[in-house]
């Protein structure tokens, strides 16, 4: 599932940076209204929440339409998980995922070995094929 979301993500370097664990939920759906504050709001009444992180597109600056939401325990993330699953929030349907403990050793090295102006950091160490 993690890999899933992480392939999608245009911008994969911010999901390397972040650590998942069981009391975060992946938030899809989420309306291009919807703020960090609407969301803590939503998500607040299951439980104590820590973090919302709001995945922003930079250009029309307005949400993306997925958020992360994380919990003070994993009993709170998943009381949400089963009671705001496939209901409105902000006015749209959402649709909640648990996401799993990524471990510091297995997230990518993005070191790069040659600077390239423009490209990510995590983009950097990959093979270009030449056609």
């Amino acid at each position: 599932m993690l890999s899933h979301l992480l392939y999608r993500s245009p911008t994969p370097s911010l999901l390397f940076s972040r650590t998942f664990s069981s009391t975060t939920l992946f938030v899809k759906g989420i309306s291009f209204l919807s703020t960090e504050e609407t969301l803590t709001q939503a998500f607040s009444q299951y439980g104590r929440v820590l973090g919302v992180d709001v995945m922003m597109d930079k250009v029309r600056r307005r949400p993306k339409g997925f958020a992360y939401v994380t919990f003070s325990s994993k009993e709170e993330a998943d009381k949400a998980l089963l009671q705001l699953n496939g209901q409105l929030v902000d006015g749209r349907v959402v649709v909640l995922e648990t996401t799993k403990a990524v471990k510091q050793e297995d997230q990518p090295d993005c070191k790069p070995k040659h600077a390239v102006e423009g490209v990510p950091n995590c983009h950097q160490n990959k093979v270009i094929p030449e056609n």
